[in-house]
């Protein structure tokens, strides 16, 4: 008989051991980093980087129509056309009491991270001119977004060619005689109007308007002898060769060099202090929340707004603008904030403008 050969039985070798052990790990790690990947997707939004949940009020402590209305509606606009946010901006005018209704507003609103205010200047002129109980520090602090300019203006007939000649023609011309032409009362323009009379030794009639663009016009019909508008509010007349500028009371120049009347640019106009007038004043455009919000909440918003400043949108409104494009935030931010609000309460006291 034929011997029928068996199969061999399959030896288990050392290296086999290993490698069913080596398998089970792998598959045991597998499992382990699957269990990882679903955990982080089962972390709670909470833990995530904050953004706003609903409808974003954007508090303008100013009527409609002007300055910081317009900023505010164009940044309305430049962050829906670019998708920046996603949840809608709203802005809400809240003018009453020279802006105090709108700072009163936000001052109330703890702890709520989806309302934000842009300031001007009445930051600091509207509690010292009125009394109103609020502070600056009432607030949360998220972002300077630029610095409005001013310029010294006069009708383009007039002798004076510079700064100097004009404070010479005031003096000349005795007390009262000139009148400066501004925008409200015991804000801004009139400040500045008192900081030169306070450097120079002169005395002006002032006299107020409800607007930058009245402002331009009246001093097109020399009803008044000078202004001390922004570069937006005059520029047209410029170009037209209606008015001259003679400084402007920034720190330094602006910085831009294409030609806009005459051959000449916004860098062109030195400042007042190279005049030799002793003045220097440029007005803020900030971003504030209101008290009690979060870390996390604050770096949203100056990460929305460093976004915002980034568009061409926002570079070419500077730019028509001739604005100090200045970006401060956190300490340096605050810093700026006293040392501004000290100035403001120096000029306004000294001008008899602070309620007593």
């Amino acid at each position: 008989m034929k011997d029928v050969q068996r199969p061999r039985c399959a030896r288990k070798t050392p290296f086999d051991s290993f490698a069913f052990k080596n398998t089970q790990r792998r598959t045991l790690a597998s499992g382990t980093a699957l269990a990882g990947a679903l955990g982080l997707l089962l972390i709670p939004n909470a833990a995530q980087a904050w953004e706003p949940t609903k409808s974003v009020e954007f508090v303008v402590p100013a009527g409609t129509g002007g300055g910081a209305d317009q900023m505010a509606r164009m940044i309305q606009g430049i962050i829906q056309k670019n998708n920046l946010m996603g949840q809608p901006i709203v802005v809400i005018n809240k003018s009453g009491g020279a802006g105090a209704e709108g700072f009163l507003d936000v001052k109330s609103s703890n702890r709520n991270p989806h309302k934000i205010i842009i300031t001007l200047s009445n930051l600091f002129t509207t509690p010292l001119a009125t009394g109103v109980p609020f502070s600056w520090k009432d607030m949360t602090p998220v972002a300077m977004l630029a610095l409005d300019n001013f310029v010294l203006w006069v009708n383009s007939e007039a002798p004076q060619k510079s700064a100097k000649e004009f404070v010479e023609a005031a003096k000349e011309g005795g007390a009262n005689r000139f009148k400066m032409g501004g925008t409200g009362s015991k804000q801004e323009d009139q400040i500045i109007t008192a900081a030169i009379e306070q450097s120079a030794g002169v005395t002006f009639t002032y006299v107020p308007y409800k607007g930058g663009g009245d402002v331009a016009a009246q001093l097109v019909g020399n009803h008044i002898n000078a202004s001390v508008n922004n570069p937006i509010e005059a520029v047209s007349q410029w170009r037209a060769g209606a008015l001259r500028p003679l400084c402007v009371f920034d720190k330094e120049r602006i910085p831009l060099k294409e030609p806009v009347a005459d051959g000449k640019s916004w860098n062109s106009i030195p400042t007042c202090k190279e005049s030799g007038l002793d003045v220097e004043y440029t007005m803020l455009r900030g971003i504030f929340m209101g008290p009690g919000v979060t870390p996390d909440q604050i770096a949203y918003y100056v990460d929305l707004f460093k976004k915002v400043r980034e568009t061409e949108e926002w570079k070419d409104f500077m730019a028509k603008g001739a604005f100090n494009v200045s970006f401060k935030t956190g300490d340096e931010f605050k810093t700026w904030l006293t040392a501004a609000e000290t100035q403001h309460k120096t000029l306004m006291d000294k001008a008899g403008f602070t309620k007593q």
